[in-house]
C-alpha cells in the first residue's frame, strides 16, 4: 500500500515454496496475470505519442496475416475489447494439436459481433498488441516494457519473459489444493498464448500505480489509459484501455485482477486520496477483493451499499425453488440468439452477464459490471409469462425470449445427428453420438466420460452453458454444426461423416 507516494504497508504472508520452505517475502516474484494488459496498452500508447502508429490504425495495417473480415479493427478496438475477435483461451480449450494463441487467433475466420458494436473482454487482442509493439519498435515487447517502462520507473523487479519457463529469480510457486494435497498450478509454454507474462512484486505494482497518477509516463499515456472506451451507439464504458475505471462513494477508482492458473493479483488506486494498493497471491483468487476492500476500509470510510447490487435490499427477497423456476435456455425470438439463466447461492445468473437483482417480483436487473463475461451491459429482464422473457438493455433495445422447454427425441431421431464434424478454425473434431435422451459431443476423440447434450428445439442441443445448433443444407439434410458458449459465437464446424 502506498499513500502520497509513499510506501507504508509492504509485507509478505505464506509460502512461495511448499517442497522447500521457502517463506514469501516483499522480494517474492509472481505471475500478474492480466495485470499485464495496462503495461501492454502503455507501451501501444508510447508509440502513438510518438506518432509512430494511430489508434485508428487498421490492425491489418502492422498484421496483415489477421484475415479480412469485411470490417475495419482498430488498434483501439483491441485496446479497449471492443473488436468482437473470439477470445483465444476457449478457443485453444477445443483446439486440435497444440497451437498457440498467435496460431489461434489468426485461424479465426469470423468475428463474436461488428467491431466497437459491443464490449467482450477478449484476451486476442493483448496477444496481437505486443506483436504491434515489437514490429513497430523494431525489439522484442519484452526488451521495450524494460527499456521504456520497467527501467524508467525504478520497477527492477519486473520482467516480461518470453518464455516463462526460464528461471526468475525470487518466483514463487503458484499452487492449487486437491483434497488434502498440494499441487503446482502454474501455466507454461502455450497455455500463455504465445504473449508471454508479466512477472513482478506488489510493490513494483504500487510504483507502477503511483507513476500512472503523477503522470510519469506523460500526460497523454496517463489519461488514454484512464478514458473510457465508447461503443458506436454512443455508450461510455467502465472499460478503457487495460484498466477498469469506476467509483467508490464518489471516489474515482482505477482497477485490473489478473489470474494465471494459481496466480492471482489485483490493483487498485484512488487518485482523489492518491491512495494504490496491489496484492498477489499463489493460491485461487477468490480472497483478493476481500482483502482489498477491507485495506482500502482501514484508510477510507467505507462505502455506501449501491442499490440494485447483491446483498443490498433493493428489491423483493425471491424464493429459491422460484428462482429455480425462471432458470434454463431462452432463445430470441427474431435471431435465435440464446440466453442461459442459471441460480447460483440464490441469486439469479445471466451466462455472460453476471447476477440479475430483483426490482420486483417478475422484474431483475444487473447493475454490476463484470469482467471477463461477454457483456458490460446493463440489463432489465421481465418475465411476461411462464416462458417468455423480454430483455431491455440500456440503450432502450428491447429483444424478446422464448423458453426451450426442452424437446423430446427418440433414438432414431437422434442418430440423424450423429457423425463427426470438423472446424478449420480450430483443427478440432467434434463427434457426436446420441444418448439416453440427447447426443453425446466428444471433442478430438477425448477419453473418458462426456456429456450429454439435451434436444431443446428443433436443431439446438445444450449442456450448461454451452449451445450446439445444426445447420442443415438446401435439402434439409444436416450438413454441420455450430458451438456456442458465453465467450464464442457460432463456431462453426463441416459434418465430415455420418448419414
Amino acid at each position: 500500500v502506498s499513500q502520497n507516494g509513499k510506501l507504508i504497508i509492504n509485507k509478505g504472508y505464506g509460502s512461495a515454496d511448499l517442497e522447500r520452505d521457502v517463506p514469501i517475502t516483499p522480494n517474492t516474484v509472481f505471475d500478474a496475470g492480466s495485470v499485464r494488459k495496462q503495461f501492454v496498452a502503455a507501451a501501444i500508447l508510447l508509440l502513438v505519442d510518438e506518432g509512430k502508429l494511430a489508434l485508428t490504425d487498421d490492425v491489418r495495417k502492422h498484421i496483415p496475416q489477421l484475415p479480412d473480415y469485411g470490417r475495419k479493427i482498430t488498434v483501439d478496438h483491441l485496446l479497449t475489447h471492443t473488436s468482437g475477435i473470439r477470445d483465444w483461451q476457449p478457443l485453444l480449450n477445443l483446439a486440435g494439436g497444440d497451437p498457440d494463441g498467435m496460431t489461434m487467433v489468426l485461424r479465426q475466420r469470423e468475428l463474436n459481433f461488428a467491431p466497437g458494436d459491443e464490449w467482450s473482454y477478449s484476451n486476442s487482442g493483448y496477444v496481437l498488441l505486443p506483436e504491434i509493439v515489437a514490429r513497430i519498435s523494431g525489439m522484442p515487447f519484452s526488451e521495450f516494457a524494460k527499456k521504456r517502462i520497467f527501467e524508467p520507473l525504478g520497477m527492477g523487479s519486473t520482467s516480461h519473459p518470453e518464455d516463462p519457463l526460464y528461471l526468475i529469480k525470487n518466483r514463487a510457486i503458484a499452487y492449487s489444493k486437491d483434497k488434502d494435497r498440494w499441487k503446482m498450478d502454474m501455466y507454461l509454454g502455450n497455455e500463455r498464448g504465445g504473449a508471454g507474462a508479466l512477472f513482478t512484486t506488489a510493490a513494483d505494482l504500487v510504483t507502477w500505480n503511483d507513476a500512472l497518477m503523477t503522470a510519469k509516463l506523460g500526460k497523454f499515456v496517463s489519461e488514454k489509459l484512464q478514458e473510457p472506451a465508447v461503443l458506436n451507439n454512443g455508450r461510455k464504458l467502465t472499460y478503457a484501455r487495460g484498466l477498469f475505471v469506476e467509483t467508490r462513494g464518489g471516489d474515482k477508482i482505477v482497477w485490473h485482477t489478473g489470474g494465471a492458473a494459481g496466480y492471482s493479483a489485483r490493483t487498485v488506486w484512488l487518485p482523489d486520496h492518491k491512495l494504490s494498493l496491489a496484492i498477489m497471491c499463489n493460491l485461487d483468487g477468490g480472497a483478493r477483493e476481500t482483502y482489498a476492500n477491507s485495506i482500502f476500509d482501514l484508510f477510507l470510510p467505507p462505502a455506501a451499499p449501491v442499490a440494485g447490487t447483491p446483498g443490498t435490499n433493493a428489491g423483493p427477497a425471491i424464493a429459491p425453488a422460484d428462482l429455480k423456476k425462471l432458470a434454463g435456455l431462452y432463445l430470441n425470438e427474431q435471431t435465435g440468439q440464446p440466453l442461459v439463466l442459471g441460480v447460483n447461492n440464490n441469486t439469479l445468473m445471466a451466462a455472460g452477464g453476471g447476477p440479475l437483482v430483483p426490482i420486483a417480483a417478475d422484474r431483475f436487473r444487473n447493475q454490476r459490471k463484470v469482467p471477463f463475461f461477454m457483456s458490460e451491459a446493463e440489463l432489465e429482464v421481465q418475465f411476461i409469462s411462464a416462458d417468455r422473457l423480454e430483455l431491455k438493455t440500456k440503450e432502450g433495445e428491447t429483444m424478446q425470449y422464448r423458453r426451450a422447454a426442452g424437446w423430446t427425441r427418440t433414438q432414431a431421431e437422434l442418430q440423424a445427428f450423429a457423425g463427426r464434424y470438423y472446424s478449420d478454425e480450430l483443427t478440432a473434431i467434434f463427434e457426436a453420438t446420441p444418448g439416453k435422451t440427447g447426443l453425446i459431443v466428444r471433442a478430438n476423440d477425448a477419453p473418458g466420460d462426456m456429456p450429454e447434450f439435451l434436444p431443446m428445439a428443433p436443431d439446438v442441443f445444450q449442456f450448461r452453458q454451452s449451445l450446439i445448433r445444426f445447420t442443415r443444407d438446401k435439402d434439409g439434410k444436416i450438413s454441420g454444426l455450430e458451438y456456442t458458449n458465453p465467450l464464442l459465437r457460432k463456431v462453426k464446424f463441416v459434418r465430415t461423416s455420418g448419414r
